[in-house]
């Protein structure tokens, strides 16, 4: 999937929030100084993929989950599909089924 940089700054915004850490913390937290991930939001500069990692990391969010389509809602669709995988057949169609009508 080809992302815009843009929804990569977009999308580390989204993680922190969700993670309750300030820009500041974060950087620091990365070996960065205090306004690099201010800076990085505010497009002042392109990320190196390594350090995109590092905030994966610090994060805890995974390359899947980072560019999944739907990365608002992925550790519920995970979830989810995790839950289905160990039903047997017989209860996956009828699942199928109702989701269908």
């Amino acid at each position: 999937m080809y992302m815009k940089y843009v929804d990569v700054i977009t999308r580390i915004s989204y993680f922190r929030a969700q993670k309750g850490m300030s820009a500041r913390e974060l950087s620091l937290t990365i070996g960065k100084d205090e306004g690099y991930i201010g800076k990085l939001e505010s497009k002042q500069f392109t990320l190196p993929s390594t350090v995109l990692l590092d905030i994966l990391e610090v994060l805890e969010v995974s390359p899947a989950e980072f560019f999944s389509d739907n990365y608002q809602s992925f550790a519920k669709d995970k979830e989810l599909l995790d839950l289905f995988k160990t039903l047997p057949s017989e209860k996956k169609d009828s699942i199928i089924n109702l989701i269908k009508k």
